[in-house]
């Protein structure tokens, strides 16, 4: 589809002229700065080729078209797994914050996720629904409207959401599969850790309140010292499967915080592998899958310790059943 092209006028005949100066005559009511952008946008063709120098000389017979703008392109490293009028689920990598937080406004998949929605005609805006830490990578739902957001967090709330992972832990995981349920507590200062043997935060009145988090687990590959698991969350608290996990004596690879020593990825190994839940409009089931990094399933026993590190203070066992 191109734009209708205003013919050219007698004055137009005479000799070849710059491409920005034919377009300029042709469109009199655009400014050079859109013509400009149009032209770096790759949206004028010159006898059925794309042009975008505006010194470019073109002759009177010449046919110069304006093509409609181009579709907007969610921006990299953010990959795009679905979209409709009421969504997208976006898979996003390891490293990147979901959104901005008080100390940290860095570009996050939110800000991303903004700029593709407005570049679309009519604009939109994106509207969180939930998060992924920033070192865990895997798949984001964002709503595209306030009620769409509200209908997939009342889903959230619900616990009607399917959240699965994969995840390296240090260590050889005995049981083929379990379920870890316990109690967690998410300071003020927003760090989490097990409930069990704890007090106040320190300058607090009083503790901060536990939390029930519940987390099922299949054994998928066991190595000479780490496992690979599969996670499913019948919970969704903050840092829920890096603490329960390592405060069962398996922290996942590349989590310092929580008491790993390796870090053969130079990155957390926990990826959102997997993501259903029922369409906000259409009532849908929908079911999403990212595969996990190659190489979590090529780490060997032999990887480098990160370094040796003292196990966080008051970590205990928590039961598993």
């Amino acid at each position: 589809m191109v734009y209708p092209v205003r013919p050219m006028g007698t004055e137009d005949a005479a000799a070849p002229r710059p491409l920005l100066e034919r377009l300029r005559a042709q469109f009199p009511d655009s400014s050079g700065r859109t013509i400009r952008a149009w032209l770096a946008a790759g949206r004028v063709r010159v006898d059925g080729l794309l042009a975008r120098d505006g010194r470019e000389p073109v002759g009177p017979v010449a046919r110069v078209e304006l093509g409609p703008p181009p579709a907007p392109v969610l921006p990299p490293p953010l990959r795009l797994v679905h979209e409709d009028g009421d969504l997208l689920v976006i898979d996003k990598p390891a490293g990147l914050l979901t959104i901005a937080t008080e100390r940290d406004r860095e570009r996050t998949a939110y800000r991303l996720v903004w700029d593709y929605l407005a570049a679309q005609r009519p604009p939109r805006r994106p509207f969180v629904v939930h998060r992924l830490d920033r070192e865990t990578s895997g798949l984001l739902v964002v709503a595209k409207s306030v009620a769409a957001k509200r209908a997939l967090q009342a889903q959230f709330r619900a616990r009607r959401v399917d959240r699965r992972y994969e995840a390296v832990v240090e260590g050889v995981v005995r049981d083929d599969a379990g379920t870890l349920d316990s109690l967690l507590v998410e300071e003020p200062s927003r760090r989490v850790h097990g409930a069990t043997g704890r007090g106040a935060a320190p300058g607090s009145r009083r503790a901060a309140p536990a939390r029930r988090a519940i987390t099922h687990f299949r054994v998928l590959e066991r190595g000479e010292d780490a496992t690979r698991l599969a996670l499913t969350l019948g919970t969704g608290r903050r840092h829920q499967i890096r603490v329960q996990l390592a405060e069962r004596g398996h922290p996942i690879l590349g989590d310092p915080a929580h008491g790993s020593r390796r870090d053969p990825l130079r990155r957390l190994c926990l990826h959102a592998t997997q993501l259903g839940f029922v369409h906000p409009t259409t009532g849908a089931r929908l079911s999403f899958q990212s595969a996990a990094p190659p190489p979590f399933a090529r780490i060997r026993a032999s990887a480098p310790p990160r370094r040796p590190r003292a196990s966080p203070r008051g970590r205990r066992p928590t039961g598993a059943t």
